[in-house]
Formats: C-alpha cells, structure tokens, sequence
C-alpha cells in the first residue's frame, strides 16, 4: 500500500486554512505534518481537518509561536511528544504509522540573525537543540526501525540547496557549524535524503522564499530548509518526492511550500 506524506511550515494553520484545503484537494496526502501552527491546542482547527477526512490527530501547540501537528487518514499509534533544551516549545511530535513506521515531525529554531552563540542566544538554542536532539537518536533510536523524519529543519546543507553558497556562507541557515550538525543529526538516525534521492545535486532545489522579495520567483534566492528522511529499511520503498514551488504564489501564501514523498506502491 502507498503512503503518500506531506511536510509543510504552514505559518499559521488557522490564518493559511484555505492553503492548507488546497494542497490536500490536489494531492491527498495521507499524512500531513504541520510546523509553525502557532495556535494552542484548544483553538486548533480540528472540525476542518474531521471535515477532509484527517480524523487521526496528535496537535502539539502553543500561542502565537512554534507548534507541530500531525493529521492523519490513517491510525496513529503511540501519539507523544518531546522537549528540548528544557523548553516546552512545542518543537518535536512523534507517532506510529502502518507497518510499524515511527513518524519524526520536528521543528527546528530558526536561530536568529547572527551566527554566534556567544552573542546571540537564539542561535545557541539552535545548536544546543541540534546536539541533544541527535544524541537522542543515536542512543534511543540506532536499532534498524523504520523511521521518517520530516519538519522544517531550518538548515539548508548543500551548496545545491542555497541560491549561492558563497554569500550565504555566514548566513544563518547555511553556516558550516549547522550544517555539520544536521549532518550529525542525519546520521545519529541513520537517515536518507528521500528527496534529493530523486533530484540528486547539483540540481538546485528550494522549500522557502523571504517575504522581503519583491517577486520571489523573479530573483529566486531560496533556500531547501524543509525536509523528509528515512531509514535505510525505507529506502527501497521509495516512490516519488515534490516540491510544491507553486505554492509560494498562492494567496496568502506560507514562505514554506510543501514537501511530500511516496513510501510504496
């Protein structure tokens, strides 16, 4: 059976709701995971969601910022979440899938604007967040399960995956120190890039685009900041990968675009 699953950073699932309708009218994902919801659990849209179809909920979420869902056309088993950092940020849902598949959505911070930790604690969390959230799966989770792990990862580590990678080099999001530790983070799980196992560099491929662009698709200075792994026991089950660039020019649109990946056939 096909297990078609979507990642998207929707910035607001009650403000993009109508985005959100779309995507899944055009590409029914089974599984769809949300980041930046920004909405406490209690104001979560799930009438909407009872409305498409999506009945299997784990909502992990938090007023005005962060927040991580997981909407589901099949059963979820062992719904949980986990906190970092000593934080409760609302950053990492967890859920069991059909055929003992253990789903990751995660959110990563974004780390703010200068990459130093020693002046900007927003980028020390983002670090810190990276360390223990790879330790973590190197200790509780090197065991050969099968696994996916999709979210807004904040880090863009592949020359490929920026619109230069010279000027973005001391750039939050592209900096040497992230990308060695979302490098750490992809191997203490022993994870694959689904995605670029379909569009291989140096073909260039962005998830996100700044709102400062006066035309986004005009200048095209992205960055693939979004993306879904998977164990090696998930590797050879992979069908097909998107990246949904025209849904930056939606109305009202996220600065993300949604990632899906099909697992089987």
């Amino acid at each position: 059976m096909a297990l078609r699953l979507a990642s998207w950073n929707i910035n607001s699932v009650r403000l993009r709701l109508d985005n959100v309708r779309r995507l899944i009218a055009e590409w029914s994902p089974d599984v769809l995971c949300l980041q930046e919801t920004k909405t406490p659990d209690a104001l979560f849209p799930a009438a909407a969601f009872d409305e498409l179809g999506y009945h299997h909920r784990l909502v992990h979420g938090m007023k005005g910022y962060n927040g991580v869902a997981i909407l589901s056309r099949v059963p979820l088993a062992t719904p949980q979440t986990r906190n970092w950092c000593t934080r409760e940020d609302c950053r990492h849902a967890i859920a069991g899938l059909p055929g003992g598949i253990e789903l990751h959505n995660i959110y990563v911070p974004v780390g703010g604007d200068v990459p130093d930790p020693e002046t900007n604690p927003k980028f020390a969390h983002k670090l810190q967040f990276l360390d223990e959230i790879a330790e973590w799966f190197a200790g509780e989770r090197r065991d050969g399960r099968a696994m996916i792990a999709v979210g807004d990862l904040n880090i863009a580590p592949l020359e490929a995956d920026v619109w230069s990678h010279k000027q973005l080099l001391r750039v939050v999001s592209h900096t040497p120190v992230e990308v060695e530790k979302l490098n750490r983070l992809q191997q203490s799980g022993g994870f694959v890039d689904a995605v670029r196992h379909f569009v291989p560099p140096p073909q260039r491929l962005y998830t996100w685009w700044s709102y400062r662009a006066r035309d986004w698709a005009a200048s095209d200075r992205g960055r693939r900041l979004d993306h879904i792994w998977v164990t090696p026991a998930l590797v050879g089950e992979l069908a097909a990968a998107q990246v949904l660039r025209d849904s930056r020019g939606w109305a009202l649109a996220s600065d993300h675009v949604p990632v899906i990946v099909t697992i089987g056939s």
